[in-house]
C-alpha cells in the first residue's frame, strides 16, 4: 500500500461547491468550519450539495473525537489512523497521523502505526486497541460469535472506554468510505494547518 497521499491524487467523483462560490446555508457552514477548524477539510467539501450533512458530521466527529473520554485524544488519534491503513485510505492517515503526532511528537512511530503496528513497542493498553480496531474493520462479522471486548477489558478498559473504542473504529470506517468512494483527495498541506 502506498501511504504517500501526494501520490494517490484523485479527482472527485462528484460536484463539488467551492468555498469562494457557497451560498446561503453552506456559506453559513463553510464560514464556521474556518472560523473553528482554520480550513475546510475535503470530506467536508465532497458533503457541499448535502450541507447539513457536513454540519451533522461535524457534530457527530466532534462529540466522538473530543468529547470526555477515559480514551485519550492521542489513543483516539491512534485508532484512526489503524482503522484508516486497514481500509487503505490515505487521506485519513496523513489527516489523522498529523492529528497523532501533535501528542506522539514521534513521525517515524505514527509512520510505523500505519505499516506495521504489530512491530512497534506500545503499552498493552494501547496494543489491544490497535489489534481490536485492526479486527473489527477487517473482520466485523468476526464478533458476532466472539467477545473480542475481551481483549479491551483485559487491558484495563471499562465498559465505557470500550463503547468509546468501538464509536471511534465505527466513525472512521463510515468515513474512510466517503473518502474512498468518491475519490477525496488530499488538500495542500495534507493534513497540516488544522485547529487541533
Amino acid at each position: 500500500m502506498n501511504l504517500d497521499p501526494y501520490n494517490n491524487i484523485r479527482m472527485p467523483r462528484i460536484k463539488t461547491i467551492e468555498p469562494e462560490l457557497a451560498v446561503g446555508r453552506l456559506k453559513e457552514i463553510y464560514d464556521d468550519l474556518l472560523e473553528k477548524r482554520g480550513k475546510i477539510a475535503a470530506v467536508h467539501q465532497i458533503q457541499s450539495l448535502r450541507p447539513e450533512s457536513i454540519r451533522q458530521h461535524m457534530d457527530l466527529y466532534m462529540e466522538i473525537m473530543f468529547s470526555r473520554s477515559e480514551l485519550s485524544r492521542a489513543e483516539r488519534e491512534m485508532i484512526a489512523v489503524v482503522v484508516s491503513a486497514a481500509n487503505q485510505c490515505p487521506y485519513c492517515i496523513a489527516h489523522h497521523g498529523e492529528a497523532l503526532n501533535n501528542y506522539w511528537k514521534n513521525k517515524p512511530k505514527v509512520e510505523n502505526l500505519a505499516t506495521d503496528f504489530l512491530s512497534l513497542a506500545l503499552e498493552p493498553r494501547e496494543m489491544a486497541m490497535c489489534r481490536f480496531a485492526n479486527l473489527l474493520t477487517k473482520n466485523p462479522g468476526a464478533h458476532e460469535d466472539h467477545d473480542h471486548t475481551d481483549m479491551l477489558r483485559k487491558a484495563g478498559l471499562s465498559d465505557e472506554a470500550i463503547l468509546d473504542v468501538v464509536l471511534v473504529i465505527a466513525y472512521f470506517n463510515f468515513v474512510n468510505r466517503i473518502v474512498l468512494s468518491l475519490g477525496v483527495e488530499i488538500e495542500a498541506g495534507g493534513g497540516k494547518g488544522y485547529k487541533y
